[in-house]
């Protein structure tokens, strides 16, 4: 769905290039992309479109705070991708946590709950990553309708 939404983006930038909102969908998209990939250079190519197309969303709607806040994500994408991967949180994430049934039924009742924990607190991390996105997503949306219209007499 990703690849599509992006498909669709670039075709809509086609049409308008200074469409600042799809060009600050687009970029959230690479960003959003680009935390997928484990691979850090494949992953860097991604954040750096993502930083392209959200820097162009900036110029042409300067002074936007979330254009801002979405760019510097893009540009610290690599660094948080990069902390993620040394705490192993991403394979988690990705369902690739490195151990199958066989090697949690080896663990001790300790390491079990360690285990769990962190599961929790990478469902967690998600989450709010995702609920964050929708906010921000939302307002968005929100500055870019504008005030409804006055009630027709």
């Amino acid at each position: 769905m990703l690849n599509d939404a992006i498909f669709k983006l670039e075709e809509v930038l086609t049409l308008s290039p200074g469409k600042h909102q799809a060009l600050w969908c687009l970029g959230n998209a690479y960003t959003t992309q680009a935390f997928l990939f484990p691979d850090a250079d494949v992953a860097k190519g991604h954040f750096d479109k993502a930083v392209d197309y959200l820097q162009r969303a900036e110029n042409e709607d300067p002074g936007n705070e979330i254009y801002r806040k979405a760019l510097d994500v893009a540009i610290r994408g690599p660094e948080i991708l990069m902390e993620l991967n040394q705490n192993g949180m991403m394979q988690q994430a990705l369902g690739g946590g490195g151990g199958g049934p066989s090697a949690s039924s080896n663990a001790t009742g300790g390491e079990n709950i360690k285990t769990k924990k962190n599961n929790d607190f990478t469902y967690n991390v998600c989450g709010w990553i995702i609920l964050a996105c929708g906010i921000v997503a939302w307002v968005g949306m929100a500055k870019a309708l504008g005030p409804p219209p006055p009630p027709a007499r």
